[in-house]
């Protein structure tokens, strides 16, 4: 069985103690979420509650920030981050597919075209 604290997805920091644990004010929590770059889960009650990954990503927005960076181009920063871990899942599962068929990956060739690309 799973507890709740090895899940780091589990939702179960307020924003005051996530706000003490990275020395950011609870306003700017507040700001990330409004502007859609850390949306955390909410309570039964409307609260904010996040999880070990959604700081990990607070603590990424922060460095972000302190380099210069707005938080428009941050959250399509993050938004990029996760499209291109979706497509690599998708490649490696076709890939693997395609070695269950016995087909090595890049090895399959168009059966329109010829050796030199005609």
């Amino acid at each position: 069985m799973r507890l709740p604290f090895d899940d780091e997805h589990a939702a179960v920091y307020t924003v005051g103690q996530v706000a003490d644990m990275l020395q950011v004010r609870q306003a700017f929590l507040r700001r990330i979420d409004t502007q859609q770059v850390v949306s955390p889960q909410r309570s039964a009650g409307g609260q904010r509650r996040y999880s070990r990954a959604e700081i990990g990503r607070i603590q990424q927005v922060t460095a972000m920030m302190d380099q210069g960076m707005t938080l428009p181009a941050i959250r399509r920063i993050i938004e990029l981050q996760c499209e291109l871990v979706a497509m690599t899942r998708e490649r490696d599962e076709l890939a693997a597919r395609l070695a269950a068929l016995g087909e090595p990956p890049g090895d399959r060739r168009s059966p329109d075209r010829t050796e030199d690309g005609l």
